[in-house]
């Protein structure tokens, strides 16, 4: 085995030792600490930094080795939460197209939740890497074009996003078969079936994750609001 190979963050973790389970990986820690740095100190960036650190610092790094429910939850965080708060904080210069990076982020999420490259990347740190700047830098460049359009008009997209994340948490939620030989026993560990643990991580993506998308969504309805106001 190469000093590659291996699920990061460590073996699925037991019920009584999750809490003892910190990341404190190098790698992890610049990364976290570089990303804040380029944020800046604005409420938005600390916040997505905080973010970030819950999600690759926390245990619950090590529960998502275990837990498919539990990386669908980290996910959430990148993509979701920590991407539009680190472009709200970072904002882009002027409007740009859309389409582009939404085809980018959609296609990163569906990707990388194909069983196949979901295994591969769990199984091997590179790829492990690889699927968290993919997901993370198309869901960031996503949300901070839509962010950028004027007048709120981004509401659409974000929308659209939102679509094709419940879509995909729907099609998991409702599949007959556990999908992840990563999650084929350790979800046992915490009282899950294989199944359970992946019907409850789409469930995740398809219902509780449209309150983040309705929080950027209300954001951007607002200041369409306050553009129709301007223009009357």
């Amino acid at each position: 085995m190469t000093r590659w190979q291996g699920i990061y963050c460590g073996p699925p973790p037991a019920p009584d030792e999750l809490l003892l389970r910190w990341n404190l990986d190098p790698f992890a820690l610049i990364v976290v600490v570089a990303l804040a740095f380029a944020a800046g100190r604005g409420r938005a960036g600390t916040t997505g930094s905080v973010v970030l650190a819950i999600a690759f610092l926390s245990p619950l790094c090590a529960l998502s080795s275990a837990l498919f429910s539990a990386r669908v939850v980290h996910h959430l965080l990148l993509v979701a939460v920590a991407a539009p708060l680190l472009a709200l904080a970072r904002p882009a210069p002027r409007p740009a197209g859309v389409g582009l990076p939404f085809a980018l982020a959609t296609a990163a999420l569906w990707l990388w939740h194909l069983p196949a490259a979901y295994d591969a990347a769990l199984g091997h740190m590179g790829l492990y890497w690889l699927m968290q700047a993919t997901l993370f830098g198309s869901a960031w460049a996503f949300w901070r074009a839509a962010f950028a359009l004027p007048h709120g008009s981004g509401l659409g997209w974000v929308l659209l996003a939102y679509l094709s994340m419940g879509m995909l948490g729907a099609i998991l939620t409702l599949a007959p078969t556990a999908l992840y030989a990563t999650h084929a026993s350790a979800p046992l560990l915490w009282g899950l079936t294989p199944l359970a643990d992946q019907q409850l991580g789409g469930l995740i993506m398809w219902m509780p994750s449209g309150l983040a998308y309705a929080v950027w969504g209300a954001l951007l309805a607002r200041r369409a609001w306050r553009a129709t106001e301007v223009a009357q």
